[in-house]
């Protein structure tokens, strides 16, 4: 852990993507400012980063199709400082964003029992579907885009078992969605026509193609084509209209999009993105399969269905490489706090951030209910985030009735996602947090766990710790951990 109290400060940080069909890293020095004024609590701000090393693209090591080999995945990491003329004591952090189909499986624990030793402190994530769509937004550069041009932008992240839409608004993610069409979810032999592997969602596909391939069969162009087509059309359908076909309903991982919002700007992203910008034109299979899948095949379907609907498509400063670079952390000690947790479930580690009131408190407890279940929905419903910080400013103004309303808007919005093990985390800027905790406590029981702190600056991306109560509970050691992405522009604006 990287401690600062003043001066600028350097960290060396890796950001590690593993996903369905590639994994890739980033390593990159971050410059770190203490930008609180005298002896005020410290808030820490990234001010500046440097790509140093960007690694080759691999394919994920898998063991078989639903395990990581982790052991592999810490040699490709272990082959790449070398290549940058670093060791693993020269790393001071980093961030490991496992996504696609490798984050549905129980690989998290196995991935950080293999980069013991290769960084000082890792945040380790599976990015479920919803957060993966935000991540790969951010990385793409759709979130900036979205705040410098005023306008709605959709990012879709075409991977190797899944794509990935995340929605943005004046740089805040305001809608995400994922449908299961990837581009490794028929796999072929490289350079050849015969199918070796399909996934069950591919067999969708193919049951509304008419088509009855097995694994081992032939498959010729035309049929790739019509697959390729269908498959599009889900993707293209998700961000175009609320009325989508029985294929499209029967291949959404989540809820819908609510399209309450006008579709301004596309970018894609992922590893299908380069053939949806190229002006590659399929014609022999052996053109398709030179990857062992129908990604190429894919992207040039994307390409010419965004083209027939006339949506406006903008390339991304990057495409494959919309990824994480790495993680900055600092350490804060924050008095004020109201901490009702039993001890045995502290420390806590890697809790992702939501912020779910970008412009502030809604006066209404209605919706500030609505809002919060909204959010967390986003996060945890697909499994990927057990738990999660609750980030806001606090009530304005800050009167004990405006606390009171806060806390029912809170536990209304809650109750659905807290269980008994399940801690409420709530992060405030605002400096009352005893007292909203205090009330929070009074609306949920004594026997609730709560985690109430103030005084600390956190951002939806970010991910805490929180160490256990020090003097006799008045204080707690928080770290945050910042992802960080590159700063890409856009290519064909």
């Amino acid at each position: 852990m990287v401690s600062f109290i003043s001066g600028d400060q350097t960290i060396i940080s890796v950001g590690l993507d593993i996903g369905t069909t590639t994994t890739q890293l980033v390593i990159s020095r971050l410059t770190i400012k203490n930008i609180a004024p005298g002896s005020a609590v410290p808030r820490m701000e990234i001010i500046d980063k440097e790509i140093l090393h960007r690694s080759d693209i691999y394919f994920t090591p898998l063991k078989d199709h639903d395990v990581i080999d982790a052991v592999a995945v810490a040699r490709i990491v272990e082959t790449e400082y070398r290549a940058a003329g670093l060791t693993a004591q020269e790393i001071d952090t980093g961030a490991v964003i496992i996504t696609g189909e490798t984050a549905k499986k129980d690989n998290a624990q196995n991935i950080i029992l293999s980069m013991a030793g290769l960084a000082g402190d890792f945040v380790v994530a599976t990015a479920g579907v919803n957060l993966e769509s935000i991540l790969a937004g951010k990385g793409s550069g759709a979130a900036g885009y979205s705040k410098e041009r005023h306008r709605v932008t959709v990012n879709i992240d075409i991977g190797g078992g899944t794509s990935n839409i995340g929605v943005f608004k004046e740089g805040r993610a305001i809608d995400t969605a994922c449908v299961n069409v990837g581009g490794r979810l028929i796999e072929l032999e490289r350079g050849r026509d015969r199918i070796t592997y399909i996934a069950q969602p591919a067999r969708e596909v193919l049951k509304e193609a008419g088509l009855p391939l097995q694994v081992g069969d032939k498959v010729s162009m035309a049929d790739l084509r019509t697959i390729a087509q269908l498959m599009a059309d889900c993707i293209v359908e998700v961000i175009g209209t609320t009325g989508l076909s029985d294929l499209t309903k029967g291949l959404m991982m989540t809820e819908p999009l609510k399209l309450d919002y006008p579709v301004e700007k596309v970018m894609i992203s992922g590893g299908v993105a380069d053939y949806v910008y190229s002006d590659f034109k399929p014609m022999l299979v052996t053109e398709v399969s030179g990857y062992g899948d129908i990604g190429p095949l894919l992207g040039w379907a994307v390409r010419e269905k965004l083209k027939a609907t006339g949506m406006e498509l903008i390339k991304p400063g990057e495409t494959i490489r919309a990824t994480v670079i790495g993680a900055g952390t600092h350490s804060v000690s924050l008095s004020g706090s109201t901490i009702s947790i039993r001890e045995e479930s502290l420390p806590m580690r890697n809790v992702p951030v939501i912020s779910p009131f970008p412009d502030g408190v809604p006066a209404d407890l209605e919706e500030i209910g609505r809002i919060i279940e909204r959010a967390v929905a986003q996060v945890t419903a697909d499994g990927s985030a057990r738990q999660v910080a609750l980030a806001m400013d606090g009530p304005e103004p800050a009167t004990f009735t405006g606390i009171q309303k806060l806390a029912k808007g809170i536990v209304k919005g809650s109750k659905s996602y807290l269980t008994r093990d399940t801690p409420l985390i709530v992060v405030l800027n605002k400096d009352c947090a005893k007292v909203l905790g205090q009330t929070l406590r009074v609306e949920m029981g004594d026997g609730a766990q709560i985690v109430c702190i103030d005084q600390v600056r956190v951002d939806e991306g970010d991910y805490i710790d929180i160490g256990k109560p020090l003097f006799g509970g008045r204080v707690v050691p928080v770290v945050v951990k910042t992802l960080v992405f590159d700063s890409y522009g856009v290519g064909n604006q």
